[in-house]
């Protein structure tokens, strides 16, 4: 790649990762070499880019300026540089994608095989975890995910509602009864709560009465924080749990457990496939998230 094209490619994600070490990382090359490239730009331009301390980088309002022109140009040569790559060979190269562990191990990996053979030459690294990743900083493609946005840069793509059950195994009902609305559950009902990853903060057991929302949290058997591991503790007979129903039907299906309060879940949530909005959308990803939307929708 071109010198100076390179030191515009790197100064971009500066600016986007707010750093020169999380440039570094997310763009997989020395921090010694994003500097050299920076050092080099600033003087091609003759101008300040950053501000540097020992603490902190903050880009100057020169900087600013030269990222809101580089990156819609960025933009346009990678499209139109795309579209030649697409009209001579199939999409290709890797394919950086984060999703929850229940949602990787029950819905993306079991239809993975079928985008694999319609798109062989597509190399999928598949990151695995409960905690929301910056998709910056973290160098990810997309992101499978719940929930409404908080970040407008982002655009998602809708791929299925996901439904909620409350529900727990036949001996954990059998020692301790089955309340009958949510209220009961602050009677004595030992839970199982699932706890945030990344703010460490528990989640409520969440039902919906006449219009009025509950939120149940008190004490607790047991908290985690993945959702793998959430299911496992219900059915362990640690506590009520509140999951999502496609993790829990096989085992409501056998009856390992059992539905509860039906009749005051909480609204579904969407699932959605999320991508930065000033990322160039590539064939990979394009095809990606195609076929995503048409094959959970």
């Amino acid at each position: 790649m071109d010198h100076h094209l390179l030191a515009i490619r790197v100064f971009n994600r500066v600016v986007e990762t707010g750093g020169f070490t999380r440039a570094a990382d997310s763009l997989r090359m020395p921090k010694a070499t994003v500097t050299k490239l920076i050092q080099s730009l600033e003087n091609h331009l003759q101008t300040k880019l950053f501000q540097r301390t020992t603490r902190s980088v903050s880009v100057t309002s020169e900087g600013e300026c030269y990222y809101r022109r580089t990156v819609k140009w960025l933009a346009e040569l990678e499209q139109m540089e795309g579209c030649m790559t697409e009209s001579q060979s199939a999409p290709q190269g890797v394919l950086r994608i984060d999703a929850g562990g229940s949602t990787a191990r029950l819905v993306l990996l079991p239809a993975l095989p079928e985008f694999i053979a319609r798109y062989p030459q597509i190399q999928i690294d598949l990151g695995v975890g409960d905690r929301n990743i910056d998709l910056i900083n973290d160098s990810a493609d997309c992101v499978i995910r719940s929930g409404p946005l908080a970040d407008s840069s982002l655009i998602a793509r809708r791929l299925f509602a996901l439904q909620w059950v409350t529900c727990a195994t036949p001996a954990y009902l059998a020692r301790h009864g089955t309340p009958q609305h949510p209220c009961d559950l602050e009677q004595g009902y030992p839970l199982a709560h699932y706890r945030h990853a990344l703010n460490d903060r528990i989640q409520p057991l969440q039902f919906v009465d006449q219009g009025k929302t509950i939120d149940i949290q008190h004490r607790y058997q047991v908290s985690v924080n993945e959702s793998n591991a959430h299911l496992a503790s219900g059915l362990a007979g640690l506590g009520i749990i509140q999951i999502p129903r496609f993790m829990a039907q096989p085992h409501l299906d056998n009856g390992e457990l059992i539905s509860l309060l039906d009749n005051w879940q909480p609204p579904d949530e969407q699932m959605y496939v999320v991508y930065p909005s000033n990322r160039h959308l590539s064939a990979k990803l394009r095809v990606f998230i195609d076929w995503a939307v048409e094959r959970f929708h």
